[in-house]
């Protein structure tokens, strides 16, 4: 703005309003003006700012809500294309994810007959030849990682269940030789127990597993029978340790057999039912008839042996110690040395 005094000047919006309603700004004049002209200044400065103010106020941006869900106000509008580019195709209805990644689910089903591990191996080997990227990976799901699972579980079950015994049974004797003579026993009852699942062409599923754990407390009691006989001997009678177990063996023959042949019985209908429900029972019966069948017929035989041989390596290895112990002991003392 030119004011009528000659002189000239130039605004600055003001930044911020004053209380009274004006606003400051700064000022630069290039000739001396009188009070007139600084009057018309200030006015003139005035309704800029109050231009300013209203349009502020009156903007979609900065206005007041009207409480209106659309807004009336013309704005500007930028076009959708402007930034992307849009056309027809196809796409999912759903994308998804297992945790922070996108994921695809196939499933399978089994013939009649064939185990899952088949499956497992035959997906491993699919993904091998078609050579997937390395970003991209699978892993099993439902019932197939329930089978994974139970099966990366299965040796550390058996290893408690082993050192478990041990540990009762070395409290209850008293040693760490003789424990060690009853778990000779499993082996024999294991073998038995996958021989008779591979000659009736049944698969070693979980089922079969729990046949075999039980099989670990049946077939124990067979070399319990016969050891904790002969230990009372050695202990009471003072017998040499081959004189214990040739007694035990003889006393204790008819009660191994009967609980044996019980145990036998007791298992053969889930191994021979035809019933509803059948193909749950058979693994079972099956695992439990085999070991204990196979365990029968060699430990009659192996625990007397395996009782002498460890029996023996105990006593020798205590008189080593023994020696060596009071070999210690009894060491000459060095000349000054204080008396004991």
């Amino acid at each position: 703005a030119t004011a009528a005094a000659g002189g000239a000047f130039t605004g600055t919006a003001p930044a911020t309003p004053s209380s009274s309603g004006g606003s400051t700004g700064n000022i630069t004049t290039s000739a001396a003006t009188t009070s007139n002209t600084s009057a018309v200044a200030n006015s003139g400065a005035s309704a800029v700012q109050n231009q300013q103010l209203n349009a502020l106020t009156n903007s979609a941006r900065g206005g007041a809500s009207t409480g209106a869900s659309v807004s009336t106000r013309v704005e500007t509008m930028v076009p959708l294309s402007a930034f992307v580019s849009y056309g027809p195709g196809a796409t999912p209805l759903a994308v998804n994810h297992q945790g922070p990644f996108v994921a695809t689910t196939f499933s399978f089903t089994l013939p009649t007959g064939e185990p899952i591990s088949v499956a497992q191996t035959a997906i491993q080997q699919t993904m091998a030849k078609i050579d997937v990227p390395i970003s991209v990976h699978g892993e099993a799901a439902g019932t197939f990682q329930l089978f994974q699972k139970s099966l990366a579980n299965e040796p550390l079950l058996l290893l408690a269940a082993i050192i478990t015994i041990y540990i009762v049974l070395g409290i209850l004797y008293e040693s760490l030789i003789h424990p060690i003579t009853i778990l000779s026993t499993l082996p024999s009852a294991g073998v038995g127990a996958v021989l008779a699942l591979l000659i009736f062409k049944t698969d070693f599923s979980l089922i079969a597993l729990i046949g075999v754990i039980l099989l670990i407390g049946i077939v124990k009691k067979n070399a319990i029978i016969l050891i904790d006989f002969a230990i009372s001997l050695q202990r009471e009678k003072h017998l040499d340790s081959r004189e214990a177990i040739y007694q035990a063996a003889l006393m204790r023959f008819r009660p191994i057999m009967m609980t044996t042949m019980g145990a036998i019985l007791g298992a053969l209908p889930l191994a021979i039912g035809l019933g509803e429900g059948s193909e749950l029972r058979q693994p079972l019966g099956i695992s439990i008839v085999g070991g204990l069948v196979l365990s029968q017929a060699l430990t009659l035989y192996t625990t007397p042996v395996v009782y002498l041989y460890l029996d023996r390596f105990g006593t020798r290895t205590r008189n080593i110690w023994n020696g060596w112990y009071h070999g210690i002991m009894r060491a000459p003392k060095a000349p000054g040395a204080p008396a004991e």
